[in-house]
Formats: C-alpha cells, sequence, structure tokens
C-alpha cells in the first residue's frame, strides 16, 4: 500500500485529506510541525510527501531542500501546498525540488490525478535506473541489493550509505560529504559514525576489503571492477 505522508498544520485540512486519501487506498501519517517532519520520515518511510510551504519551526521550503539533499528520500514525489498563489511563488517551490505544486484552495479530484500522474512517472524511472558497481548491484524500486546475483540483507542506513557510493561508482566520498547526502548535515551525528556504518555495510555485504574501499587521509569509494 502506498503510504503518503501529510505535513500541515491546518487541522480541518489534514482531515479532509487523510479521509479523500483513504478513499483511493493509500495509507497516511501526518506531521505538523516542521522540524520534525525528517525524523518522521525516517521512522515511516513514506511513498510521496505533500507539503505545507507554511509551517511552524521549519518553513516547507526548507524542508524540501532536506528531503532533496537526503538520499533516501531524493526522489521521493512531492507536491507542495500553499496559499501563495504568485508565479515566481510557484517557480521557487518548483526551483527547490518540489515535482508540483498546488495553491489553496485547490480541488481534491485534481489533487488525486496529481498524486497518481507522480506516482506512476516515478515507479516508471526507479524501474529503469538499477545501480551496478562490479559485481554489486542495487534495485531501487525493490530496494534490495545483489552481489553476483545473491540478494544481501542491509540494513536501511547501510542501504542509503551504498546507494550514494554507488551512484557516482568510482568517486572517493570524504566522510564530511558522507555525513552531509547519508545524514543530511545531522549535527547530532559525527565523524566516526561514518566508519562505524561502513564496517556494518561491508560485514552485509561479505567484503574482504575489495568492495568497498578506504582511500588513505580522503575517505570512501566503491570498486567498480567486475571481481
Amino acid at each position: 500500500m502506498t503510504k503518503i505522508l501529510i505535513v500541515e498544520d491546518e487541522p480541518g485540512l489534514v482531515k479532509l485529506l487523510e479521509y479523500n486519501l483513504g478513499r483511493q487506498s493509500y495509507q497516511t501519517c501526518v506531521c505538523m510541525d516542521g522540524a520534525k517532519v525528517m525524523s518522521l520520515m525516517e521512522k515511516e518511510c513514506p511513498d510521496f510527501v505533500l507539503l505545507d510551504w507554511m509551517l511552524p519551526n521549519v518553513s516547507g521550503a526548507d524542508i524540501c531542500r532536506k528531503i532533496r539533499r537526503h538520499v533516501r528520500f531524493k526522489n521521493l514525489p512531492l507536491i507542495m501546498l500553499t496559499a501563495r498563489g504568485d508565479e515566481s511563488d510557484k517557480v521557487k517551490g518548483l526551483s527547490i525540488g518540489a515535482d508540483d505544486y498546488m495553491t489553496k484552495p485547490f480541488s481534491i479530484p485534481e489533487l488525486l490525478a496529481r498524486i497518481q500522474a507522480l506516482l506512476r512517472r516515478t515507479k516508471t524511472f526507479l524501474k529503469q535506473k538499477p545501480l551496478t558497481a562490479g559485481i554489486l548491484k542495487m534495485d531501487l524500486s525493490t530496494k534490495q541489493v545483489f552481489r553476483n546475483n545473491k540478494i544481501m540483507e542491509l540494513g536501511p542506513t547501510e542501504f542509503r550509505l551504498l546507494q550514494v557510493l554507488m551512484e557516482k561508482a568510482g568517486h572517493v566520498f570524504s566522510r564530511e560529504d558522507l555525513l552531509q547526502l547519508v545524514w543530511a548535515g545531522d549535527i547530532h551525528v559525527q565523524d566516526r559514525t561514518v566508519d562505524v556504518h561502513i564496517r556494518r555495510l561491508r560485514k552485509a555485504l561479505e567484503d574482504d576489503g575489495n568492495l568497498i574501499r578506504t582511500v588513505r587521509s580522503s575517505g570512501y569509494s566503491v570498486n567498480i571492477d567486475k571481481n
């Protein structure tokens, strides 16, 4: 079942969205505080985001930027909901990463149609874009990782970490790079956290040192050799 995260602080609109999305067999979760969005996304792993521009504590624009910097959610379909109707505001919303933009008040049937269209487009994109690096393959649509066609069991953080490495296979990422891309610059995560999760990733991949390379004084890279 497709799960949609509703990020909105108007209780009446939240109820309206939950009701109509539920009628279409979507599962919903709600966040009414902008400061809690990213942690809730980590917990709930939504398939789609409806994001209000005007939120308490953190603006919808800032949240959108954080989502697009996060390796796990950067391709997540996202519609911005806002009372801002100026063309310049719409352009800004799209430029920071929103896939679509709807001005309040909006038509529920039109919103549902746009959600369905974005979900179809995203699923098609993911199915066409498996990641490969040497003997490793990552299927983004099923969230599976293969080593020589054998399924490897990875935790969610290790999956995101490997995805970053495989998206630019051969490139050397510093610890600072990985902190920004995998943990979205979370100030509570330190450099040594990267090393811990690299070790866990190597263990999950049954890596003897040939898959994930340590580049002295520089960082980490995924091996692109076919062996």
